[in-house]
């Protein structure tokens, strides 16, 4: 709906603010379930932060690192450039693919597999091991890890949670996975590239909470399950870049009867005298109402104020860099894979968290096949100091030289309201790192709080289209 448009005079189940990814499937989910969905945002895009911009649109939102460095001409056309703000992979057989298929949204949409998955050890790239065979020939693992780590990756595959028969001499019950690495005797390489490159932690605090042992297992299940159906990695893409995901779930709230409204500026939110939330106002004095029981769902950024609250309903949780580079080369250590994604473990790089680096070319669409051809190679993190590029150099150093570079540090929030009391669901920004693990299951546990009932996650990955 343009701004031109009559203003919505019905009531609505759910006011959506924002069309980044997890509010666009929020809000396609809640169409598909027979809610009557207004998404509003200040743009006039779809993706928000989770976005794909053009170059020109890039140096527009972010500024040109190296302008006076490099010609344009050396860097291709501005429009043969789809770059995602928020850069990430799709593991293949994972939860965000089962909602893409559960809700149709795949029609919309092809998606390509990844070319590699990397993990950095010692200033050198290793392609990550996850299935015996692979770990007894990986030059990543000493020779008495090369016995031990085939070992446990065929009892992980062999694993069923729910049967004790297949657990060996472990308990998944009482044992943390640290006193499983220890029964299986891994090494602290092993244990890190499996924590933090296969089941894809964040931090080791996994290994000492008893109730981790199953969900690691079953993470380190679904890499192997999806490797085993990819080939070359775990992953997917979509082509074109991330934007087409809140695009294609837009679509599909709009097949449902949900109201779009691009550029409206949301000046406040209304609550009733019981707290709870009843509509939102434009900076026009619009009002768009909600039904009795009604929802907001929004990203942070609308409340960076108070917005009509006693208290705020954010909190901040520290800050995450990104820094875009426009290669002419492959990464060296990748074997000249047009695309990859890399972790550089906290314990590689001596510091608080883990880096990441996700490297896209022509052949996800994103980038121009003229000779040479390019790519982009984002690299993400949390920074702690005043000098976030410094601590991300190591990191740089994997993927140089740069043609043309664009960086930016972005602060990062999460709810700090109980939605059970005022009806207003907050979405944390998105992190780091380039999976979506995180964010599917935030918005399971949304749609849940709202809808009572589980996100339909029956779908078969089997169905996603799976071009070579």
């Amino acid at each position: 709906m343009d701004q031109d448009d009559d203003f919505p005079t019905e009531e609505f189940d759910a006011i959506i603010l924002g069309t980044g990814l997890k509010e666009c499937i929020i809000s396609g989910l809640l169409s598909k379930n027979g809610k009557k969905v207004l998404q509003m945002d200040r743009n006039d895009y779809y993706g928000a932060e989770s976005a794909s911009l053009n170059l020109d649109q890039i140096k527009k939102t972010i500024g040109d690192e190296t302008d006076s460095k490099v010609d344009d001409a050396a860097v291709g056309r501005s429009r043969d450039y789809c770059i995602d703000m928020c850069p990430k992979f799709i593991i293949g057989c994972g939860d965000l693919v089962k909602m893409l298929i559960h809700t149709g949204v795949t029609r919309y949409l092809e998606f390509k597999h990844v070319g590699g998955s990397y993990v950095f050890h010692t200033k050198k790239l290793y392609e990550v091991p996850v299935t015996p065979k692979t770990a007894l020939m990986s030059g990543l693992l000493s020779m008495s890890a090369r016995i031990r780590a085939p070992m446990f990756f065929k009892w992980v595959a062999a694993v069923d949670v729910n049967d004790p028969k297949t657990w060996d001499k472990c308990d998944l019950r009482k044992q943390t996975m640290g006193e499983i690495y220890k029964y299986w005797k891994l090494d602290e390489n092993t244990r890190s590239f499996t924590g933090h490159a296969i089941a894809l932690y964040t931090n080791d605090d996994y290994m000492n909470d008893v109730n981790e042992t199953v969900p690691c297992i079953k993470r380190i299940q679904l890499y192997a399950f999806s490797l085993a159906r990819y080939q070359e990695s775990p992953y997917i893409y979509p082509l074109y870049g991330l934007g087409g995901l809140p695009e294609g779930f837009s679509r599909l709230s709009a097949v449902f009867g949900g109201v779009f409204m691009l550029r409206y500026n949301v000046a406040e939110v209304l609550y009733g005298g019981n707290g709870k939330v009843t509509g939102v106002k434009t900076d026009k004095g619009k009002v768009a109402k909600l039904k009795e029981g009604g929802v907001v769902v929004s990203d942070p950024s609308y409340f960076m104020n108070t917005m009509g609250s006693p208290k705020p309903k954010i909190r901040a949780t520290g800050r995450v860099a990104r820094w875009i580079c426009i290669l002419n080369h492959p990464v060296a250590g990748t074997s000249g894979k047009s695309s990859a994604q890399i972790i550089l473990p906290y314990n590689q790089c001596k510091r608080k968290s883990d880096i990441y680096i996700s490297v896209m070319g022509a052949g996800l669409a994103v980038a121009p096949k003229t000779p040479p051809n390019m790519y982009i190679a984002t690299i993400s993190s949390m920074v702690y100091t005043d000098d976030p590029k410094a601590e991300l150099m190591m990191a740089y150093d994997v993927i140089a030289p740069c043609v043309k570079e664009f960086f930016f540090v972005r602060d990062t929030y999460q709810a700090a309201n109980n939605p059970q009391e005022d009806s207003v669901f907050i979405t944390s920004s998105m992190d780091a790192t380039t999976h979506f693990q995180s964010a599917s299951m935030e918005v399971q546990l949304i749609y849940k709080m709202i809808t009572g009932s589980e996100v339909d996650l029956t779908a078969k990955p089997e169905d996603v289209n799976k071009e070579d």
